[in-house]
């Protein structure tokens, strides 16, 4: 089962979340299943978390916001598109479907808001794992690249197979032939009168992006006292010595790492990102053990 929960978001924006299954059944209280947010990166939706709520549902409550701008949430022309108002956002969506203390799951940018938030409000924050984002600054050139990117889509798509080709096959950025790519951005295209065009404003993203892009958020992530998860695609965006650097400025780190996946570890490679996560949500019920093994599926 899948339900729309609407949740109202800092500034009164409207947002949508997503309970993708019934709390487990037998439990004594079924409806207290640990609850898990999952937030998408950027240019995500909630949807992209379908296959991980499925497995998830076994023993949590998971559910998936689309976060301001995104996916069937609203896009304010004015936004504001600030960390602040995307952390703000989340808070709200654990305190209004009484999720916490909560586990949260963020890629990219979503892992972003999701270790800012686990910094402001420990009360609401079990655990946290973090997904191919980095720490580190990316500076000006880097958000100069998306916007030429953005400049280089050709848009609009004629049709969803012409979406999945160019973003998994014709894209300059795509080294080698990637379907799973091609499907994640099918799954944020609508169609409209003259084709296929995203549900995101363009230069929304740009806007959200250069809210984090030329600051470094180490200072954050050492405030973050919640058993924390840094997992990386071996061929993502998050290399491995930024990533256990992370994962020693972290109070209670783990690192963990998936073969064969790139920024989308989740999408890349379902399998390994279960392999990955699921032992770490285990012994958070069993009493997390404070060690630093890595976890290499």
């Amino acid at each position: 089962m899948v339900r729309r929960i609407d949740v109202t978001g800092s500034d009164g924006v409207r947002l949508a979340a997503w309970e993708f299954a019934d709390p487990p059944k037998g439990r004594a209280e079924a409806g207290h299943a640990p609850g898990v947010l999952m937030l998408h990166g950027l240019m995500g939706r909630a949807t992209h978390w379908a296959s991980t709520a499925r497995w998830l549902s076994e023993r949590h409550r998971p559910v998936g916001l689309d976060q301001r701008g995104h996916g069937r949430s609203e896009k304010p022309a004015d936004g504001p598109y600030t960390r602040d108002a995307y952390v703000a956002d989340a808070e709200a969506a654990i305190e209004q479907l009484d999720l916490g203390p909560v586990t949260l799951i963020g890629h990219s940018m979503g892992a972003l808001t999701a270790w800012q938030l686990a910094a402001k409000r420990p009360d609401l924050v079990k655990a946290l794992v973090i997904c191919d984002m980095r720490a580190s600054a990316l500076g000006a050139a880097s958000q100069r690249e998306w916007a030429d990117w953005f400049d280089s889509w050709p848009l609009p798509f004629a049709t969803l197979a012409d979406v999945r080709k160019w973003f998994g096959e014709d894209d300059p950025w795509v080294e080698r032939p990637n379907p799973s790519r091609g499907e994640f951005f099918a799954e944020v295209m609508a169609e409209s009168s003259d084709g296929w065009r995203p549900v995101f404003s363009q230069e929304q993203m740009l806007t959200s992006r250069a809210t984090w892009v030329y600051d470094a958020h180490w200072e954050e992530l050492a405030q973050v006292r919640c058993p924390t998860l840094v997992l990386r695609g071996i061929d993502g965006e998050l290399g491995r010595a930024e990533a256990q650097e992370m994962v020693r400025v972290l109070p209670r780190g783990q690192y963990a790492e998936v073969e064969d996946a790139g920024h989308l570890v989740h999408y890349d490679r379902p399998e390994g990102w279960r392999r990955a996560v699921e032992p770490f949500l285990e012994r958070l019920g069993d009493g997390f053990r404070d060690d630093r093994e890595a976890v290499s599926p």
